[in-house]
């Protein structure tokens, strides 16, 4: 029977070519996503323990830690680019993955049915340097479905407690979202004839909802500190308003500083919480996924797991969208404020500019009429001048046998000299006149 080809054989074949054809570089990571994330095989009883830590999408860390680990184990480190990694840990495995804020570590090892302890050491011991800080642990309990594994579920709290019945009636699923003596929240699953394919899909999806739902829920202490903040940026800008319909126009500039500052504050704790809000939602979505996936059937006289997170969770997540609801509005009122502002501003700025232009238009009619009051001066000043040329030309005829009588030739002089100088500056007058109405040069 022919082999199978390997997973590393099989990314060489993705990553060369397909039919002779080169292939995309993208290509394996697109095609091998599907298989990132196996759910582990997973036979009865067995113990998983995952520990969750806030590493901010930084990878050094967590290759710090698989390092050392693997140091102790005496095998090879992961690749620094690899996303997850899987080691044998004595009878079981553990198995790393890098999230986009977080990273899991999750152990898991054959339990022991009658002490109920691990058969083999937790990798979690003082060997162990955690990435970040914790943010999510969970005990998951793997036990065949008897008479004794069912009176288990009298050690939960049955104040929340959730007890299901999935996979067709093959499984339950018991957990009362409480942290044991570890600060671990336990997970009891009772098989009756899932196999371990099925384990592992089922052990894997319940993590998971613990582990989202305790994520999405980080939105709700700033959506907390967030909701007073809002509250006062609102009552401010609705005294801010009231001034505005009260004042006019009269005040505008200072309103629209108060108004900048008020709408800067509030842009910064939107940008601050863009993230986290929008985390929230996306975390809260995967928990309603994997609810949904569980086609859980009730127990009766017990809750369903997700009819005890929708009255729980379901309103901080709306507590969540609340308050970015309120910041989304609150931006749109705080702008509309603005325009309204700056519209005021705009119109006073034109009043000014054309009481402006309105004096400069007095102060240029002042100049031209200064104009030509100077204009009549400068003909009577030049006639003058020239009525007293003409003078000396008379008189320095008479020499010459010329008889003219000086006083008589200026007399005569003047009419003929004031109107030939007014007729030139008005000459030169109309032709500037006619050059300032021409369209200027650039014009085409």
């Amino acid at each position: 029977m022919p082999q199978e080809p390997s997973a590393r054989q099989d990314a060489t074949l993705i990553a060369g070519s397909v039919l002779g054809f080169p292939a995309h570089g993208e290509r394996p990571g697109a095609l091998g996503e599907v298989h990132a994330r196996p759910h582990p095989l997973i036979a009865s009883p067995r113990l998983l323990v995952q520990l969750a830590f806030m590493t901010e999408g930084g990878s050094g860390v967590d290759q710090a830690v698989l390092a050392a680990l693997s140091r102790r184990l005496g095998i090879a480190p992961p690749d620094k680019s690899a996303r997850h990694h899987a080691m044998r840990w004595g009878r079981g495995s553990l198995n790393w993955e890098r999230h986009t804020e977080f990273s899991t570590y999750l152990w898991e090892t054959p339990l022991s049915p009658r002490t109920g302890r691990p058969v083999d050491e937790s990798p979690f011991g003082n060997g162990f340097s955690p990435p970040g800080a914790v943010i999510s642990g969970v005990r998951v309990e793997i036990r065949k479905w008897t008479e004794a594994t069912e009176r288990l579920v009298a050690d939960f709290d049955p104040a929340s407690l959730s007890y299901s019945v999935v996979e067709n009636g093959k499984a339950a699923a018991i957990t009362d979202f409480r942290q044991d003596g570890d600060g671990l929240t336990r997970i009891l699953i009772l098989d009756r004839g899932l196999s371990p394919a099925r384990v592992g899909a089922l052990s894997q999806r319940l993590i998971e909802i613990e582990t989202y739902r305790t994520l999405a829920m980080l939105g709700l202490p700033l959506a907390q500190s967030l909701s007073p903040r809002i509250r006062r940026i609102e009552d401010r800008l609705a005294a801010l308003t009231g001034e505005m319909r009260a004042s006019g126009p009269d005040r505008s500039q200072e309103q629209l500083a108060a108004l900048t500052e008020i709408a800067a504050e509030l842009e910064a704790d939107a940008a601050a919480s863009l993230y986290r809000f929008g985390a929230s939602r996306a975390y809260h979505g995967i928990v309603e996924e994997r609810l949904e996936a569980l086609q859980e059937t009730p127990v009766p006289g017990y809750e369903t797991w997700a009819g005890f997170l929708q009255k729980r969770v379901a309103p901080a997540m709306r507590t969540c969208r609340s308050v970015e609801e309120r910041q989304a509005n609150l931006s749109r009122k705080l702008a509309r404020a603005a325009t309204l502002l700056r519209t005021w501003v705009d119109v006073e700025l034109e009043r000014q500019n054309r009481d402006l232009l309105s004096s400069m238009n007095r102060r240029a009619r002042l100049q031209l009429r200064l104009q030509q009051t100077v204009e009549g001066l400068s003909v009577a000043a030049v006639s003058y001048y020239v009525i007293g040329l003409i003078g000396y030309l008379a008189k320095g005829a008479q020499p010459l046998g010329i008889a003219l009588a000086p006083e008589l030739v200026m007399a005569a002089a003047v009419p003929v000299v004031v109107l030939a100088l007014w007729l030139v500056v008005r000459r030169i007058r109309r032709t500037h006149a006619a050059e300032d109405a021409q369209p200027g040069d650039g014009a085409g």
